[in-house]
């Protein structure tokens, strides 16, 4: 039987607030950081530089680091919704796009003579009030949203069309976003048979009420109360999606196509622009193309050069100590596999007695193996076996960041074990990775520790970003002082 609701309860007033959007929350951002950069640059040029020596100099310098601060923050996802609502976890990225800005100022100051013009006090000054000032304005912005979004100012009424599986799962999707901006008023249907069923379909929640028909839907939306209507139809039945998308197109709302069931399964990107307008949607991308491969190279490279020639004392002082302790062979060498599954061989200080390495099967070390060296033992607590792989990611087999390689027979092992185990070859494998950072280092003597890491490289290498790289590099350090998984 059709459920027919309270009509004062579905056509209830409004906020006389509008509805927040990730546009809108991106934009106040935009106006804090401005007000944050373009603020601290006049108050420390007021209170350290005389006015009369400025030349209009360090105001253009303001500017300049106003701009490019805001292009990097754009560019690095700063200006999402979820930075708006979480901005802790996004101050690393604010002050690495902050400093980068400085850092561009500083190249183009050199480039046109002018560096010596500056005060350096003043550029110190400046920027640690620009990253301080716009970490508090954004702090406050996510306390208020918080606060208004609690009390149900800024939602966004959001609506469904449908009432079949599609739509169960939409519903099931948008409730576990509970810190988004969302208001689930109910289901519309667009036939008496799926009305008809909606009170028969013990898997579709009841508190999300079925409201009416599509003269309902667009009566409740011209009268303000619908924001966003989502078509949670079969694919299929494509004809009877264009006639529920001819009735929505006059109305003032936002219509958006709900998945198909696969598409629970699997995710959609839109296709690249050299693929024109073809109607197709990516649910499988080549990790780090692109761009984002150069950026990586550059990374790699740049960084890994820069290591060896700082550490290089180091680097001699442990194959000394190598050499004095047990003998030789200093290096280790193991196939492993790495990019697109391609052996090559990795590179480690020895931290084991050479009688007592295996030719055959792989054993991974335990806590107390006596096959250790005692200079193995502290080598390995604190992974400075692990340094010799910077000559890897010079002779490009490995990255810096990416999934740790495994031994031959445990790849073999592992894909029995877990599903997915070789997507993680679809990047170059690394000295240190997400896995390890996040728990997931030493012995995979569990399903589930194997699971955690397995799923943390995948993700590391669909998601990978600058700004995570730096997050990896910056935990790696605190891992390898605190972590008690190496062995």
């Amino acid at each position: 039987m059709l459920h027919q609701p309270d009509k004062n309860t579905v056509r209830t007033s409004r906020s006389m607030l509008p509805p927040l959007s990730a546009t809108v929350a991106g934009s106040v951002l935009v106006g804090i950081d401005s007000l944050a950069i373009l603020g601290s640059g006049a108050a420390t040029c007021a209170a350290l530089i005389d006015y009369q020596d400025t030349n209009n100099l360090y105001g253009t310098a303001t500017i300049f680091v106003w701009l490019m601060s805001l292009i990097l923050m754009q560019f690095g996802g700063l200006y999402r919704y979820d930075a708006a609502l979480r901005p802790l976890r996004f101050l690393l990225g604010i002050f690495v796009a902050v400093i980068t800005a400085y850092l561009f100022l500083l190249a183009a100051a050199f480039s046109v003579k002018v560096t010596e013009d500056f005060s350096r006090l003043w550029l110190a000054s400046f920027a640690c009030s620009s990253v301080v000032t716009i970490a508090i304005g954004r702090i406050c912005m996510a306390f208020l949203l918080k606060n208004l979004l609690g009390r149900g100012s800024y939602k966004r009424n959001l609506v469904i069309v449908g009432t079949g599986e599609q739509a169960v799962r939409m519903v099931a999707s948008i409730t576990q976003t509970s810190q988004q901006p969302i208001d689930l008023k109910g289901h519309y249907h667009d036939n008496r048979q799926d009305a008809e069923q909606h009170d028969e379909a013990p898997e579709l929640d009841k508190s999300v009420a079925l409201r009416g028909d599509l003269s309902d839907l667009a009566r409740d939306a011209r009268d303000g109360l619908i924001d966003d209507v989502v078509i949670t139809l079969p694919w299929s039945e494509d004809q009877r999606i264009m006639a529920v998308l001819s009735k929505l197109r006059e109305l003032p709302v936002n219509v958006y196509l709900g998945t198909d069931l696969i598409g629970y399964r699997a995710q959609f990107h839109k296709p690249p622009s050299h693929l024109g307008a073809t109607p197709l949607y990516q649910v499988i991308g080549k990790p780090m193309s692109g761009w984002d491969a150069v950026l990586k190279q550059l990374e790699d490279y740049v960084l890994a050069f820069l290591i060896v020639v700082l550490i290089s004392p180091l680097l001699l002082l442990i194959a000394l100590g190598v050499w004095l302790d047990s003998g030789r062979p200093i290096l280790f060498r193991q196939k492993r596999l790495g990019y697109n599954n391609q052996v090559f061989d990795v590179f480690k200080f020895r931290t084991m007695r050479p009688e007592t390495e295996h030719q055959g099967k792989t054993v991974q070390a335990t806590k107390d193996d006596p096959r250790v060296t005692r200079l193995g033992s502290f080598l390995r607590r604190w992974s400075l076996d692990e340094l010799p792989q910077l000559f890897n990611v010079l002779n490009g087999t490995m990255s810096l960041i990416g999934p740790r390689p495994h031994a031959l027979d445990h790849n073999d092992e592992f894909a029995l074990r877990t599903k997915d185990y070789f997507a993680r070859h679809r990047v170059k494998p690394g000295i240190t990775g997400l896995a390890q950072v996040k728990g997931f280092r030493g012995s995979t003597d569990t399903d589930e520790k194997l699971e955690g890491r397995i799923r943390n490289d995948i993700f590391y290498a669909e998601n990978w970003s600058l700004t995570m790289d730096i997050q990896i590099l910056a935990r790696t350090v605190i891992v390898c002082l605190f972590g008690k998984n190496a062995y």
